[in-house]
């Protein structure tokens, strides 16, 4: 199911804490990096925070500028957007400021917590998600039930760390600020347990006044048929490879990148790459790797296009090579349709050959735009 696009942000002290042990909030950002969250704020469509969050810093998690706010009215947005707690009890204060200000908001809770929450009057659209909490069954229900496509999450440590844990984070904006609390009783912002594999990506680093900012993307693919965060970055990728193909009225323009099981790129192609008119873009991608490589046995290939099953240019259809590669686990967003190849099934051969093919719908208009002249 499609998911939205899961932004973690958090400022952490130089020894990794979220705030002290201080009646107060410790102050972790610089003005100009909370004028920097707000414009955050105003990109997304919801904000979410844990229920402990709510009770701990009775947060507003408000758009603050007037400008900002009007600006997504004059898109057609509402003016704040929505906000959004997690609590498996329903335990919260009815008069938290959470509730009260800005527009809509919504507790995802259990179906005990929805019970509860409803007893103590909490102002909120109340979702219970079933017996348990489950955190793809509540993005799941923001993207189908809420239309959210962005949701930027603001903590705390435990709501990081489980979304970071299941895979569910698409991005990570972490802020480091000059001080040090060194108090083991203080919060921090990762807790322990088994996290997804490799390094992130880091994409953009930026001094804003004595913090710094840090922008990190998640590399490691999914296993089997389990989609990972990183699956959409990396099919992503490979539609906009698509967009570099040279057109053409007798083929598909496609683009492929392989990965190695700790997010490490090891290839990537497109159709017709180099000039040659005939070749593939999973073609193009495995040709670059050394099929030696250990590594291909637990290699992704993400591709545009389903792998071809069949092709009069060359020997091997695309869906052999990626076969005869080692590679068993194949991301993709359209499935092939018959406007060259009646029948066409990639996806039959890799499976009947013990592999897995992953199809994420979602992107299949993107995987679609540069071939938009094919249609009709």
């Amino acid at each position: 199911m499609p998911l939205p696009h899961v932004l973690l942000s958090a400022a952490v002290s130089l020894d990794g804490y979220l705030d002290d042990t201080g009646p107060e909030r410790l102050l972790l950002s610089s003005p100009a990096d909370f004028d920097r969250v707000d414009e955050v704020r105003a990109s997304v469509d919801a904000i979410l925070v844990g229920a402990g969050t709510v009770r701990a810093d009775n947060p507003r998690l408000l758009v603050n500028s007037a400008e900002r706010r009007a600006a997504r009215v004059a898109d057609g947005r509402a003016e704040y957007p929505l906000k959004v707690t997690v609590s498996g009890s329903g335990e919260l204060d009815p008069a938290a400021r959470f509730w009260h200000t800005g527009g809509d908001k919504v507790l995802l809770t259990t179906d005990d917590g929805a019970r509860r929450a409803r007893e103590l009057g909490i102002g909120a659209d109340v979702v219970s998600l079933g017996s348990d909490l489950d955190w793809r069954a509540a993005l799941e229900y923001l993207h189908d039930r809420r239309g959210v496509l962005r949701l930027m999450v603001e903590g705390g440590g435990t709501v990081h760390t489980q979304l970071l844990q299941q895979e569910l984070a698409d991005e990570l904006q972490l802020v480091l600020a000059p001080l040090l609390v060194g108090d083991p009783a203080a919060p921090r912002l990762f807790g322990p347990g088994a996290y997804q594999g490799g390094r992130l990506r880091l994409v953009e680093t930026r001094r804003i006044e004595d913090v710094v900012l840090m922008r990190y993307l998640p590399t490691a693919p999914g296993t089997g048929d389990r989609v990972a965060a990183a699956d959409r970055h990396w099919l992503g990728l490979a539609c906009e490879l698509a967009e570099l193909c040279p057109p053409s009225d007798t083929a598909f323009s496609v683009g492929a990148v392989v990965v190695a099981a700790d997010g490490s790129e090891l290839a990537r192609g497109y159709s017709r790459e180099g000039g040659d008119p005939v070749v593939h873009a999973e073609e193009a991608a495995l040709a670059k790797v050394d099929p030696e490589d250990p590594r291909l046995a637990r290699a992704t290939v993400y591709s545009s296009l389903e792998p071809c099953a069949r092709r009069a240019s060359r020997p091997a259809p695309c869906a052999r090579l990626i076969l005869d590669a080692g590679v068993r686990r194949v991301v993709t967003a359209w499935r092939e349709p018959d406007t060259f190849v009646a029948g066409a099934d990639g996806s039959g051969v890799l499976t009947a050959a013990g592999a897995v093919v992953v199809v994420l719908a979602e992107y299949a208009r993107r995987a679609k735009a540069p071939n938009r002249h094919l249609e009709g």
